[in-house]
């Protein structure tokens, strides 16, 4: 179980925040940057009683299976995209970034049944960017809610609550919470 511990000194392990979250009565995400961690993520989660308030995510389609494999009953979301070469660690300028954006919005509606399909998810975890109500659509026709990151301004919670993501995830929980508030009052 301590293999999922990779915490720096003095920090936290995954033990800590799990009984911490359990003790308050809320969820856990627990989120899997990489392959080799499932089993002693899995056997955390169940430790601390958390198997109805967690959700697994990984950028991995085997890391997404093997979750599924050890505990049918979590839910698991598969990211997308993962940067596998570090592209996102160069200032590219925004024209670039924002093509770039388009092309992959355009095409996610035929790649999400193949995301689903390979990685058994449970759950769709889009970054931002990517999200369309066409590929929220192909999502939702195989039964599985759309999680949609990382939302930070106003305009990009609207449009997602526009395109009809199932959740947002935020660094700033109460401005998302500010502005569902002001659209479910219009």
């Amino acid at each position: 179980a301590h293999d999922v511990e990779r915490a720096g000194p003095g920090a936290p392990g995954l033990d800590d925040v799990l009984a911490l979250l359990a003790s308050a009565g809320v969820g856990a995400h627990v989120d899997l940057k990489s392959p080799g961690y499932e089993a002693g993520a899995v056997e955390a989660i169940r430790r601390h009683g958390l198997e109805e308030r967690a959700l697994v995510s990984t950028a991995f389609a085997v890391t997404a299976r093997r979750v599924r494999g050890l505990a049918p009953e979590l839910p698991v979301a598969i990211g997308y995209p993962r940067d596998r070469h570090g592209v996102s660690r160069f200032p590219w300028p925004s024209v670039v970034t924002r093509a770039g954006a388009a092309a992959l919005r355009a095409v996610m509606p035929w790649r999400v049944p193949l995301l689903l399909r390979s990685s058994h998810a449970t759950v769709l975890a889009l970054h931002h960017a990517l999200c369309s109500p066409g590929a929220i659509a192909a999502a939702h026709r195989a039964g599985v809610p759309v999680f949609a990151w990382t939302a930070n301004d106003p305009p990009t919670v609207r449009r997602l609550v526009s395109a009809g993501v199932d959740a947002i995830v935020s660094d700033d929980p109460r401005m998302v919470l500010h502005v569902l508030a002001t659209l479910s009052a219009a």
